[in-house]
């Protein structure tokens, strides 16, 4: 069976904080990981890296989400890549149209073919997991659900304890 190691996604998302952290999420899971800031960027980068999985957001400058998944239908072979658009615009004036578009026209379809924003780490890769058809491990589950607990604790964590819990760390890797 084909594995998260196996597969590459592409991260479209013009906000730079949002294209990292969507990033680090499916690198935790086990994915490679490519990046574009709009649809212009990633059709380059689906020409010369064809991805297994593009994770899209819908409203980009240059060319849009929308805009980049209607290319992509014309060609083939690169219809066949599954994408999960992951956006904050599904409801109001700005994305919801462009998403109704897609889905009353075929361009995607089906359940999970949209999330969104914020996204809940452990719901976005298990919509990649599904659609790639691997398997959903709990070790997935536990790594996201762990380094999601931490972060959120040493957002107010004082130096001294991050220092205890640098160590923490260090100590156990060796």
């Amino acid at each position: 069976m084909a594995r998260a190691e196996d597969k590459t996604i592409l991260v479209v998302d013009d906000e730079p904080d949002v294209r990292q952290y969507l990033a680090a999420i499916l690198e935790d899971a086990g994915f490679t990981v490519l990046t574009a800031a709009d649809g212009e960027e990633a059709m380059t980068v689906i020409r010369q890296h064809p991805p297994d999985f593009i994770s899209l957001d819908l409203i980009m400058p240059r060319k849009s989400g929308h805009k980049l998944l209607y290319e992509l239908k014309k060609d083939p072979a690169l219809s066949r890549i599954p994408v999960l658009v992951v956006t904050a615009h599904a409801r109001d004036e700005l994305g919801s149209g462009s998403l109704q578009d897609l889905l009353d026209n075929a361009v995607m379809s089906g359940p999970g073919t949209y999330l969104e924003k914020p996204i809940n780490p452990l719901s976005y890769v298990r919509s990649i997991q599904r659609a790639l058809g691997l398997d959903e491990s709990a070790d997935t589950e536990d790594r996201l659900g762990l380094k999601d607990e931490l972060q959120k604790s040493l957002q107010g964590a004082s130096a001294d304890a991050l220092r205890r819990a640098l160590e923490a760390v260090k100590g156990r890797d060796r």
